[in-house]
């Protein structure tokens, strides 16, 4: 008889999901998928608001991607009302973005799955977390926090406050940066460049002992897409254009304006999860299979424009002849990404008008749409309105950067499992490495569960021996 095994939560994440894996007679995998268990409708609580509440108001779809999110939204509020964003206020975003990465990638790398690297993929379950690596590792631990600490203080002394903020707004930022402010954060971050720098011989150190996993860990070919500049084909997390290479390094596509989305991802809908499936229009469902995400944005990149980051980026492209194809990966594009974020920091903050106290501009709706695209910690965040005459949210559509991995995640998930899924003589470690390749992706379920119209449900009615009794379908 075949078997299911469940895995449910996926533990060291952020929302609520769970893994099946399903056996066959002989106990081996058979088909595995990651289903995403919760579902929250931004895009109609949006409806009918004015379009200047949206930065606030999806600022509240996450806790750790409050920035990013707050930013795709103004940055659609910006074409609503028809406006240019001061050079000024087009930088403090930019900064304030490069912080929330850089506190994002933190939690994920130190927090989440640090604890897998070093104590072991199969080590007791009870301590492999934070608190173990608190006892066993307890610098790299406090390396870590400090790390997640700048992030967000630099976010609080931006913004007034590290979440739910309100500083983001329609035409720019609510107000200037002060002297003593950015001399601030410029007297943090040597410490930051020590850190960063640490941890970044330490993790290539150890890549050796972890040949496994980066052989089976959601490596495969895909596409990747990211942001680039459109002058140099420079990284860019903010007003950028999209590109798309393939797995060999060949350009798809160079770089479209961020109003093509529409021509070049599709959005598909399974019936046993809550999260959509993007993939790449022009290669159809679902074999247009893609990645985003920092992995990407280093595959995709001409260069970053940072030299700490520029020297470990170069390194970095040489795991591979063309581009970094294993997901094992995400990690050290995260501890790379980090530098960058905190390099950039520093750019822009001696930038010479950085003090500047015009950041705002002020306008009614003077369009019907607006797109906002931003590279959040994740990958590739797209946040579309349409309002009417008075500028109230008449529809709205969110392509968020864990749903944009939905394939490759699922992928993964059967590729680690097959590798290591023995159903004749389970073990607690085999069942981590399945968790363990969605970590890599460090996905964020709150984020990432929208409904542009409907969604395909399935509800099943299971008796007490587990027999389906009874089923429904909306497709």
């Amino acid at each position: 008889m075949t078997r299911t095994i469940t895995i449910d939560p996926v533990t060291r994440i952020e929302g609520h999901s769970k893994i099946t894996i399903q056996l066959d007679e002989d106990g081996q995998v058979a088909d595995a998928r990651f289903h995403v268990t919760q579902y929250r409708g931004f895009e109609k609580i949006g409806e009918g608001r004015p379009f200047y509440e949206m930065p606030g108001l999806m600022g509240r779809i996450c806790g750790i991607c409050t920035i990013s999110h707050s930013l795709a939204s103004a940055l659609a509020c910006d074409e609503i009302m028809g406006v240019r964003v001061p050079d000024t206020a087009v930088k403090l975003r930019k900064i304030i973005n490069y912080a929330s990465i850089l506190q994002s990638h933190a939690l994920s790398f130190y927090y989440l799955s640090a604890p897998d690297f070093l104590l072991g993929m199969e080590s007791d379950p009870a301590k492999r977390s934070l608190f173990g690596l608190l006892q066993s590792h307890p610098d790299v631990a406090r390396d870590g926090v400090a790390l997640r600490r700048f992030g967000q203080q630099v976010i609080e002394w931006l913004a007034g406050k590290r979440i739910h903020q309100t500083w983001i707004v329609p035409g720019g930022v609510a107000s200037p940066l002060s002297a003593e402010v950015r001399d601030r954060i410029l007297a943090e971050l040597p410490h930051i460049y020590e850190i960063l720098e640490r941890g970044i011989v330490s993790f290539k150190r150890s890549l050796e002992d972890y040949r496994d996993e980066i052989r089976t860990f959601a490596n495969f070919p895909t596409l990747f897409m990211g942001m680039v500049d459109a002058e140099n084909g420079l990284m860019e997390m903010v007003n950028g254009r999209l590109r798309v290479v393939d797995a060999r390094g060949q350009m798809i596509v160079e770089g479209f304006d961020v109003h093509d989305y529409p021509t070049y991802i599709g959005e598909a809908v399974e019936p046993w999860t809550y999260l959509k499936f993007p993939y790449f229009k022009p290669h159809g469902y679902p074999d247009g299979i893609y990645r985003v995400g920092p992995l990407a944005r280093l595959n995709i990149a001409d260069a970053l424009g940072t030299p700490r980051a520029e020297t470990e980026w170069a390194e970095f492209r040489e795991l591979n002849r063309n581009v970094v194809l294993s997901s094992f990966h995400y990690h050290y594009a995260r501890l790379i990404e980090m530098m960058h974020c905190a390099e950039r920091i520093e750019q822009l903050l001696n930038e010479p008008d950085i003090l500047d106290e015009r950041v705002r501009a002020q306008a009614g709706p003077n369009a019907e749409e607006g797109i906002g695209v931003v590279e959040a910690p994740r990958g590739t965040l797209i946040h579309h309105y349409k309002a009417d005459r008075q500028g109230r949210l008449t529809w709205s559509n969110l392509i968020v950067s864990t749903t944009h991995n939905n394939l490759a995640m699922n992928r993964g998930v059967l590729q680690v499992a097959k590798q290591y899924v023995d159903g004749t003589r389970l073990t607690e470690g085999m069942l981590n490495r399945v968790e363990a390749v969605i970590r890599t992706f460090d996905p964020c379920l709150s984020c990432s569960t929208h409904a542009q119209d409907q969604l395909a449900l399935a509800f099943e009615l299971i008796g007490p021996d587990g027999t389906v009794l009874d089923e429904v379908k909306r497709s």
